[in-house]
């Protein structure tokens, strides 16, 4: 039987991270379910492309189309061993639907891991279950991780942290840091 992991997307989320890490979980064998709030499986979200280029903040680009693969309204989280938030914009309005921040509260109460990129740290803030905690996440979002008490941690945009079940990281240039420990988290080995 697959192991489960479950992924809270949204109009806007960012294309690396959320395609890598879905395509990255799926290679290694758990079964990914990619869930948006009022979206059903076939329905798609609209991803967004957030690059550096040298400007004070990112640049955005509209990405590709990502497939929903199941029902949100059917999530429960006791079926999943790991819960993967990507940045983007999504996050600033997916905190506002109370089943999401329950979802996350669950998830953190059963001490499963719980891996969140860029933007995805303002989920986290409004679930409140970082207090205490060392979080990264995009440099803009480092007030929110402070007020809701959180440890901010600013690290290499390459660069991930983890704290007990939660594994954090600033943008999608730390994919590699952020899923290999995400894989830790969840107990997982990979060998060459």
């Amino acid at each position: 039987m697959s192991k489960k992991i479950l992924m809270l997307v949204g109009d806007f989320a960012e294309d690396y991270e959320t395609m890598v890490p879905f395509q990255f979980l799926l290679g290694v064998g758990y079964e990914v379910h990619a869930v948006c709030p009022d979206k059903k499986v076939g329905d798609k979200i609209a991803t967004a492309i957030h690059d550096f280029e040298g400007d004070q903040t990112y640049s955005e680009k509209r990405g590709h189309n990502f497939a929903i693969n199941y029902d949100f309204s059917q999530v429960n989280t006791g079926d999943y061993v790991g819960l993967v938030i990507p940045g983007g914009r999504a996050p600033e309005y997916l905190r506002n639907t109370p089943r999401v921040l329950e979802i996350v509260r669950e998830f953190d109460a059963a001490q499963k891991p719980i891996a969140a990129v860029c933007h995805g740290a303002q989920i986290l803030a409004a679930a409140d279950v970082i207090k205490g905690k060392k979080c990264s996440a995009y440099p803009a979002c480092a007030a929110e991780v402070t007020l809701a008490g959180g440890q901010y941690q600013d690290i290499a945009v390459d660069s991930a942290v983890t704290d007990g079940h939660l594994v954090t990281a600033p943008a999608w240039p730390a994919h590699p840091a952020w899923m290999s420990q995400f894989i830790k988290a969840l107990g997982a080995t990979i060998t060459l």
